[in-house]
């Protein structure tokens, strides 16, 4: 592993760390490292959208969720990231549309859940 790789990986874990003592704000840093020396890792991008979600950055959430998506289709959370994300900024038919492909995927009651009280509110 190159010097790089391992500062993305010490980055991406320290980010990890935060994110799950629920410091999204501080793992946010260390995940824009993480990103910037590994923008392609999709595990990357899903917990940087994860804890920008967390701190309420919204759109970047999304637009994280989305490079996620784009690096890895089948990835569940990722489009489950993403709709919340739509939902949150009001785009509704556009967050039922990675609902269902999160369902379809892997039908988690909460994926399910939030699907149908979605089609409740349309």
């Amino acid at each position: 592993m190159t010097d790089q790789g391992l500062d993305a990986y010490d980055a991406f874990q320290e980010g990890a760390r935060l994110l799950a003592s629920a410091e999204p704000r501080a793992a946010v840093s260390a995940l824009e490292r993480a990103r910037d020396l590994e923008p392609d890792k999709g595990s990357v991008r899903e917990t940087l959208a994860r804890a920008y979600f967390q701190a309420g950055r919204y759109s970047a959430a999304t637009d994280e969720f989305e490079r996620a998506v784009e690096l890895d289709p089948t990835n569940d959370y990722a489009h489950f990231g993403l709709a919340l994300c739509l939902l949150r900024t009001g785009q509704r038919v556009e967050a039922r549309g990675h609902l269902r492909l999160a369902v379809a995927m892997r039908p988690l009651d909460l994926y399910r859940e939030t699907l149908a009280r979605l089609a409740n509110e349309l």
